[in-house]
């Protein structure tokens, strides 16, 4: 009998959590180009450290932009391939649904995680989800993953509940993970 072992994964939002969001009025917003979009410079390095814990790496991302026709579905894969580039994820889930038309993969359902989760074998349990956003943290406590709250001031946005933690970015998430790592091992 073959025995699998499940993996661990932590899954990122992409706009605020990797890649620097335009704010106005309170909200947020992904860029519209290739121009316009802005990795944080410590994204590679929190990549990195979190698959030197073991986890895989996975963008969750919701991109309705391109089914509202302000950018096309080749732009956001260019971006998602200097995504990979230039911070080594191992895995980016895009939903490109419109707000409108909620579907099961569309955040704040949770089926890019879990059609990741079948693609990788991960255990949903044993993973992190990490978002700017509520309707990231829903999607993770929907698939039973611990969730992590980046709170950026957003004032036209709730705040979500049900999240582990809350904190100012990902390097801080990457710390808290770490530690309770440690934790869980002892």
């Amino acid at each position: 009998m073959i025995e699998t072992v499940s993996k661990r994964a932590v899954f990122l939002d992409r706009d605020g959590v990797l890649v620097k969001p335009e704010f106005r009025e309170g909200r947020s917003f992904a860029a519209r180009s290739l121009q316009e979009f802005c990795i944080y410079p410590y994204a590679k390095e929190c990549v990195q450290l979190l698959q030197s814990f073991g986890f895989l790496v996975v963008v969750i991302t919701n991109q309705p932009d391109v089914s509202a026709g302000y950018l096309t579905q080749e732009v956001v894969e260019e971006m998602h391939q200097l995504l990979r580039l230039e911070t080594g994820v191992d895995d980016i889930e895009v939903c490109y649904d419109s707000r409108e038309k909620p579907t099961r993969r569309r955040k704040p359902q949770s089926g890019m995680l879990e059609d990741s989760a079948k693609k990788y074998s991960i255990d949903l349990s044993m993973s992190y989800m990490v978002g700017d956003r509520e309707i990231d943290i829903e999607a993770g406590n929907q698939s039973g993953c611990t969730t992590i709250f980046i709170d950026l001031g957003y004032t036209a946005h709730d705040h979500p509940r049900g999240h582990a933690v809350s904190l100012p970015s990902l390097v801080d998430a990457v710390k808290w993970i770490s530690v309770r790592e440690t934790r869980l091992k002892l």
